[in-house]
């Protein structure tokens, strides 16, 4: 955790600014709340015609907020973490007064009456909702794009795709629109779209941060509520240590929210950290196996204990999550995917359904729930041992754009590329994806796992790959 930033070190332009930063000068009335989210304003101006990243732009309630935020600091009032400084908020969670479009024409004008828990907690703490991102149709894909909004473009390379679902989420964070990005994760979509977009983000475990979306209704699935997650993107793992505490305060409209504490016990000893850089024969790319490497090098220098271990049957992890959500996407949502989605959603599914689709039953839904139960006891045990897993996010550099859409044979193969993704997410664990550098002009980075509500020992190995990779930015 740094502090004492000097204003004179840091850019003249307020966007580049980490959120920290802006918060601390802020506090100290070094600048405004006004300065700081003009900024990104001016930046969001420039850049999201072409990334549109953003769906929507809240540029005179912003500075109404803002002001808002610099009359209570002239005024003595007690400030939050993130006082006066702009984040964005994803379009599939709700904020009071605005649309929840979901990506989906049809929602186009669903407007929220309150906002999301998470939301919430940003603003109690302080934050200014500059705008909201973009999401595929239904959050279905690991492509950003849809009927409504149009596609988002990720600020490395147009020919790449910036991930998803959140993948506006992070493309706004890496083109520098703000410092902080709300996302959501429920088969790495937090993860993917920050690791394709060469940013940091954090799936924390489900039951960190409250979670639940007024207008989408009461009733939430088996996989919203112990997959689906809130989680915050960001240019610095600093950053993201910032945004956990305050996301993760207490709602009571989510049941599952436990109050765990956000650092656990202190493990004596060096920290033992498994390098998977092999999974059940599934071909890596080479950059991110050298990604991994690299990384392993770097614990090893910070202090670091690592070794070549494979955790338990990672690819039945795989398979469990693939049972659990597409027994209950075809059965809640694949008819709602049909008939309101866009193309991209439907083919996206079809060829998920296509690989998965024939194992859906009663039976494999309760069977993949005692599966998860006795996996993640293993899993437990070998937490116990190593304490943190390194592993790749993706076992593939950010794909190119539509691959999704050229048949079966190639979303099966996407499928087993994200096996890390939906394994973490399937075992309830936290997940940080943090970047190591650029090939071709196509970052590449690795993922840090460990047990339930250890978002601490990811975060701290995270910032030290962070310190030695001096990941360059997108602009």
């Amino acid at each position: 955790m740094q502090s004492g930033i000097a204003e004179s070190t840091l850019p003249t332009d307020l966007w580049r600014w980490e959120a920290w930063q802006l918060a601390q000068a802020i506090a100290r009335g070094a600048i405004s709340s006004r300065e700081a989210v003009t900024s990104c304003l001016t930046r969001i101006e420039a850049e999201n015609p072409r990334v549109n990243a953003l769906t929507h732009i809240n540029r005179d309630c912003a500075l109404r907020a803002a002001d808002e935020a610099d009359a209570q600091r002239a005024a003595g009032i007690p400030l939050g973490v993130l006082h006066g400084v702009p984040v964005t908020v994803k379009c599939n969670v709700d904020v009071a007064g605005e649309p929840t479009t979901h990506g989906v024409v049809a929602k186009h004008d669903l407007i929220a009456q309150t906002d999301s828990p998470v939301v919430a907690n940003l603003l109690k703490a302080g934050a200014v909702i500059v705008g909201r991102t973009n999401t595929p149709a239904f959050s279905m894909r690991w492509f950003t794009e849809n009927a409504l909004h149009g596609r988002t473009l990720n600020p490395w390379r147009d020919d790449i795709t910036p991930g998803g679902s959140s993948g506006g989420a992070s493309a706004a964070v890496a083109s520098g629109m703000c410092p902080i990005a709300h996302g959501n994760d429920l088969a790495g979509s937090v993860r993917y779209p920050a690791y394709a977009c060469g940013v940091a983000g954090l799936r924390p475990t489900a039951g960190r941060i409250p979670s639940f979306t007024p207008s989408s209704g009461e009733l939430r699935t088996f996989a919203a509520q112990s997959f689906a997650v809130q989680g915050p993107i960001a240019r610095s793992v600093q950053d993201l240590h910032v945004s956990l505490a305050v996301m993760s305060a207490a709602d009571g409209r989510d049941p599952n929210w436990v109050p765990a504490p956000l650092v656990g016990p202190a493990i004596n000893g060096p920290v033992k950290v498994a390098l998977v850089d092999e999974i059940d024969g599934l071909p890596i790319d080479s950059h991110v196996y050298e990604a991994l490497q690299q990384s392993a090098r770097w614990l090893t220098e910070a202090g670091y204990e690592v070794e070549r271990v494979g955790p338990p049957e990672m690819r039945e992890g795989f398979e469990i999550w693939m049972t659990i959500a597409m027994t209950e996407i075809s059965t809640n949502l694949a008819q709602t995917v049909d008939v309101y989605g866009d193309d991209g959603a439907r083919n996206a599914l079809r060829g998920m359904l296509a690989r998965f689709g024939s194992d859906v039953s009663l039976e494999a839904y309760v069977q993949g729930l005692a599966r998860r139960d006795r996996l993640r006891r293993k899993w437990n045990a070998f937490f116990e041992q190593y304490p943190l897993v390194l592993m790749p996010t993706s076992l593939d550099m950010p794909f190119r754009w539509g691959l999704d859409q050229e048949g079966d044979d190639t979303m099966s193969r996407i499928l087993d590329a994200q096996l890390p993704l939906k394994l973490v997410a399937a075992l309830n664990f936290p997940g940080l994806s943090v970047p190591t550098g650029v090939h071709d002009g196509v970052p590449v980075g690795v993922q840090l796992v460990a047990g339930p509500y250890r978002e601490d020992l990811c975060l701290a190995a995270g910032e030290a790959i962070e310190q030695r990779a001096r990941m360059p930015s997108a602009f």
